[in-house]
C-alpha cells in the first residue's frame, strides 16, 4: 500500500498532486537541510519580532519557540524525519512545527516568504563559514610566522624563472606566503561586511503589508542592518559569488605553495622533508614517499574555480526577482566551503611539522652564482656605472660556468682581471651571509628584518583572531 503524499503547504490553487519525479527533481531538502540551524534561528528572530509588533500574541510566540526548540533537538539527535515531499528545509521545519503545536504553527510564516527566508539562511550560514575560514587562515599564518622566526637565519636560494637568483632566508620566503594569506583574510572579511545585511521582511519580492520591524529582526540576528531593496534582497547572490572569488584566490595561493613544497620535498631538491603523516606510499615501489596532501590541495584548486564559474553562469541571465535557478546555488557553495576549510586545515596542520634541510638549502644558495648582483653593487659603489658593472660580473660568471666554480671560489687576481676596481674586500660581499645581511631594510631578507616582520605579522594575526571572538 503506497504512502499518501502530504499536501504541500502552498497547494491550495492546484487541482492535482505534483508528479513524483518532478517532486524529487525540484526538491532541495537533501542538501539545504544543512542550513537547518540557521533556518530555526531566523524563525526565532522572526517570531520574536512579530510578537513585539503585536502580530503574534506572547502565548503564540512561546508555543512557536518551544516547538522550534524541540525541532532543533530532534535535528541534532538525528531523529528528525526529513521528507522530499516537503521540498526543502524551510517546509520540513514548518510542517513539523504545525504537527507539534497545531494551527499556531501556521502563523509563523506571517510577513515572510521562502524567498527572503532562504536568502537570510544562506547569509547566516556563509557568515559563520567565513569566520571558520578566517580562523583557519589565522592558524596557518601563525604556523608560518613561527617557522619564519625559527628560520630567520637559514639561507636558501631565491628564484626567478625557477633559476637561482639571489640568496634569501627561509624565514623571508615563508613570510612572503604569509603576506598573500593576510590579503586573503582581508578579502574574506570584506566579503563578510557586504553580506552582513538582513533580507528578512523582503517577503516574496515587494515587502509585506504587515507592520514589521526589519531593523529589529536584523538586530536579533546580529546583522549590521536590513537590506535596502526588497527585489534585490531575494534575488541577490553576488555575496556568494564574492565568497567563491575570495576563496579561489586563497586556493590559488595554496596551490602555488603546494607546488613549491612538492618540488622542495623531491629527491632532486631535498630542501624540506614532509612528515610521514602527510604522505603516502606506493603500492609497487616500496621506497616512495608521496606528498599527497599538497598534491591534492593543488588538484582541488580547480574544483573551487569550477564552482565560481558555476555561480557566475547561474546568475548571468536571471531577471528580477527570485527564480528557481537559485536552488542551484547551494551545492557548489557548500562544496566550495568544505574544500576551502579542508585545505586550510591540512596546511595549518602540516606547515608547523615541516623539517627544513638547512645544509642543503645553503649549499644550493652557494652554488648558483646567487651573489652576482652583490658583486655588481660592489662595483657600483666603487664608481662603475651599473650597466658596465653588470657586464663585468657577467664575464666573471661565464668563467665560473666554464671552470665550475662560484664567484667566491675565484682568486683575487682572477677577479681583478675583469675590473681593476675589485680589491681584497670583495670577498665580504661574495658570501651568502653577507648578501642577506646587506638587505637590511623593511621588506628585506636580513635576519633581523625577518624577525621584526614576523613580530608585526604575529600581532596582526592575533588582533584579527581576537576580533572574531568578540
Amino acid at each position: 500500500m503506497s504512502q499518501e503524499t502530504p499536501k504541500a503547504l502552498w497547494g491550495g490553487r492546484f487541482s492535482e498532486s505534483t508528479d513524483a519525479f518532478v517532486q524529487a527533481f525540484t526538491a532541495s531538502v537533501s542538501f539545504d537541510q544543512r542550513m537547518a540551524a540557521e533556518d530555526i534561528r531566523g524563525s526565532i528572530a522572526h517570531a520574536t519580532m512579530l510578537t513585539e509588533q503585536g502580530i503574534l500574541t506572547k502565548p503564540e510566540c512561546e508555543q512557536i519557540l518551544s516547538g522550534l526548540e524541540t525541532i532543533r533537538l530532534e535535528i541534532e539527535a538525528g531523529t528528525f524525519a526529513w521528507s522530499v515531499a516537503r521540498e526543502d528545509v524551510h517546509m520540513n521545519i514548518e510542517s513539523r512545527l504545525i504537527d507539534l503545536i497545531g494551527d499556531v504553527g501556521k502563523k509563523l510564516h506571517t510577513g515572510r516568504s521562502r524567498n527572503d527566508q532562504v536568502a537570510t539562511d544562506i547569509r547566516l550560514w556563509l557568515r559563520g563559514t567565513i569566520d571558520l575560514a578566517v580562523a583557519e587562515l589565522g592558524r596557518l599564518q601563525s604556523g608560518l610566522v613561527h617557522l619564519a622566526d625559527a628560520e630567520s637565519e637559514t639561507i636558501m636560494p631565491g628564484f626567478t624563472h625557477l633559476q637561482a637568483a639571489q640568496p634569501v632566508t627561509f624565514g623571508h620566503h615563508m613570510l612572503a606566503w604569509n603576506e598573500m594569506l593576510e590579503r586573503d583574510a582581508g578579502r574574506l572579511l570584506d566579503c563578510r561586511v557586504r553580506l552582513n545585511q538582513c533580507p528578512l521582511g523582503a517577503a516574496a519580492l515587494a515587502g509585506t503589508s504587515y507592520p514589521i520591524n526589519r531593523a529589529r529582526t536584523a538586530e536579533l540576528l546580529e546583522f549590521e542592518r536590513p537590506t535596502e531593496n526588497s527585489l534585490d534582497s531575494v534575488s541577490d547572490r553576488d555575496f556568494a559569488i564574492e565568497f567563491l572569488s575570495a576563496s579561489s584566490l586563497v586556493m590559488m595561493h595554496l596551490s602555488r605553495f603546494s607546488e613549491e613544497l612538492i618540488n622542495w620535498n623531491s629527491t632532486a631538491w631535498q630542501f624540506i622533508d614532509l612528515p610521514d603523516k602527510f604522505c603516502t606510499g606506493s603500492s609497487i615501489m616500496p621506497q616512495k614517499k608521496n606528498p599527497d596532501v599538497p598534491e591534492l590541495v593543488r588538484g582541488k584548486t580547480g574544483r573551487l574555480y569550477g564552482h565560481l564559474i558555476n555561480l557566475l553562469t547561474l546568475m548571468k541571465a536571471q531577471p528580477l526577482a527570485y527564480n528557481k535557478d537559485n536552488q542551484e546555488d547551494k551545492e557548489p557553495l557548500y562544496d566550495a566551503a568544505d574544500t576551502l576549510l579542508g585545505c586550510l586545515r591540512a596546511f595549518a596542520d602540516m606547515i608547523p611539522a615541516l623539517v627544513v634541510q638547512r645544509d642543503t638549502l645553503k649549499q644550493a644558495a652557494v652554488s648558483g652564482f646567487s651573489t652576482a648582483t652583490d658583486l655588481a653593487d660592489y662595483l657600483v659603489r666603487k664608481g662603475l656605472p651599473f650597466r658596465d658593472a653588470h657586464d663585468v660580473v657577467g664575464q666573471a660568471v661565464a668563467l665560473g660556468v666554464r671552470t665550475q666554480r662560484d664567484l667566491a671560489e675565484m682568486t683575487l687576481d682572477e677577479l681583478q682581471g675583469f675590473s681593476p676596481l675589485i680589491e681584497s674586500d670583495v670577498f665580504q660581499v661574495l658570501t651568502v651571509e653577507g648578501s642577506v645581511q646587506a638587505r637590511d631594510h623593511i621588506g628585506g631578507t636580513a635576519p633581523n628584518q625577518v624577525r621584526a616582520a614576523a613580530a608585526r605579522a604575529r600581532q596582526r594575526i592575533s588582533e584579527r583572531l581576537d576580533s572574531l571572538k568578540m
